[in-house]
């Protein structure tokens, strides 16, 4: 599902640009470029959502794009915009979040015996076997 939230862009008078999301706490970051502040900024909503829904919470509703006042959030800068920044939190999580865990689990020797002896990779039919169980892909 598609996350859409307004971010204040900064073009600092030094150089680089901040991102500021006002809807989300002043959930903050920034690049050397616009295209680099523009993908952290991403990286940052998808963080930030993807944490909040693990820990149960909801975040703020986003805001009207025409509502956001540039200036109430920094006043230090050379120029400024607000643009609407969007993730899929779901498919960004699962390329950039997602690391491997290792589980321990037991299984009768003569099971393991025949998967080993066919060179079945363990690893992949557990993740394949609970992906199926909980309709994932």
């Amino acid at each position: 599902m598609l996350s859409i939230y307004p971010a204040c862009f900064y073009e600092e008078k030094e150089g680089g640009y901040s991102v500021i999301f006002p809807d989300l706490n002043h959930l903050a970051t920034c690049g050397i470029t616009l295209p680099e502040a523009l993908e952290n900024a991403v990286d940052c909503l998808a963080g930030y959502l993807y944490s909040a829904k693990l820990d149960g919470e909801t975040p703020a509703a986003p805001s009207d794009l025409a509502s956001v006042d540039v200036n109430a959030e920094y006043d230090e800068y050379k120029s400024a915009f607000v643009n609407l920044v969007s993730v899929d939190v779901e498919e960004y999580a699962k390329s950039h979040f997602n690391k491997a865990v290792k589980k321990t689990l037991t299984i009768p020797a003569w099971l393991n015996d025949m998967a080993v002896k066919q060179g079945v990779n363990f690893s992949q039919v557990l993740q394949n076997g609970l992906k199926k169980e909980l309709h994932v892909q």
